[in-house]
């Protein structure tokens, strides 16, 4: 199942997420931007580089997932979600992903720049890079905010996205199928949505304070919604993925090697696992809400629209055509 097909079947089998869509109005300005920065820090140099950062429409996903709130938030919202589709690309596209020993100094470069978490006097370590430059940048924006423990939140899970990366490069170089659980833990940070949640959070008036953020029924929530958004994309996905060696990183997948199913079968038995998260989304949200603590409609808001964003984008999505 490749292509239309594939996204065909995932419009049928997956519930559509009953939330209110919506796009915020300076999407398209910030599209050109977002792309005009990518070349600025030379994340893309070629044409083909440009043509494929703009057919990925990181502004189409970030202004589903941030339809209000200032303009600068989008931005930096629409640079990361760019930066994470170059930083995928690298790793895919000359077998820096397949290659612990070659993956390994480029993240150790990275971690070096999250270590300086944003500080705009601090030099950029050697072997950065333009990627590292970039995240750097990225690190100064979200610090200028002035909100420190979003800042240090932000850092580490893009820490957290880095190390995983390197679980993904060793099952790839061995050939190595995850179980599902191992998978769906290590799902959540290869993904890259944790970071880019909390950029949501800090473009909002009223992001979750720090007790708030520790409610273990809000934490539970995030993991659901950012388990919804990353099995939305590997069935989305999985068409694109499996049309030459099928991804060991995929959810699809790893059903099927643990439970010996057939493609139809396993297709069927993700999809299935997506609705049954969905329901049990929408149960805990309805709790949290009943609660009636009005600081947390804001936080609920995001996440309701990150799940409505990554199904609606992924629609359209011609990264996984």
């Amino acid at each position: 199942m490749w292509g239309h097909t594939m996204r065909s079947f995932a419009i049928s089998a997956l519930r559509e997420p009953s939330f209110t869509a919506g796009r915020h109005k300076s999407t398209d300005r910030v599209a050109s931007e977002s792309v005009e920065w990518a070349r600025a820090f030379g994340l893309v140099d070629s044409g083909h580089q440009v043509h494929r950062l703009q057919r990925a429409d990181a502004a189409g996903l970030a202004g589903r997932a941030c339809p209000v709130g200032p303009t600068q938030g989008l931005r930096l919202l629409t640079d990361l979600i760019s930066w994470l589709f170059v930083m995928d690309d690298t790793c895919d596209e000359d077998g820096l992903g397949a290659d612990p020993g070659r993956l390994a100094p480029v993240v150790a470069a990275l971690l070096d720049v999250l270590d300086r978490c944003g500080d705009p006097l601090a030099a950029l370590p050697p072997g950065a890079g333009q990627l590292g430059a970039a995240l750097h940048d990225l690190c100064r924006r979200t610090r200028a905010q002035g909100r420190a423990p979003l800042l240090l939140r932000f850092v580490s899970q893009v820490r957290q996205y880095l190390l995983a990366l390197l679980w993904e490069a060793a099952n790839r170089e061995r050939r190595r199928v995850p179980g599902v659980t191992e998978y769906v833990q290590l799902r959540r940070h290869i993904g890259g949505v944790h970071p880019c949640l909390t950029l949501t959070d800090l473009a909002s008036e009223q992001p979750p304070g720090p007790t708030r953020r520790a409610d273990p029924a809000l934490t539970a929530l995030d993991l659901l919604a950012v388990d919804l958004i990353c099995w939305c994309n590997d069935l989305f996905s999985y068409g694109k993925e499996s049309r030459t060696d099928p991804d060991a990183h995929n959810l699809v997948t790893v059903i099927a090697q643990e439970d010996g199913l057939a493609e139809a079968d396993a297709l069927r038995a993700a999809a299935d696992r997506f609705n049954r998260g969905l329901a049990a989304y929408l149960a805990a949200e309805e709790r949290l809400l009943a609660s009636g603590v009005e600081a947390l409609r804001p936080p609920l808001a995001a996440r309701r629209n990150w799940v409505r964003a990554t199904y609606d984008w992924s629609v359209v999505a011609a990264r996984y055509a």
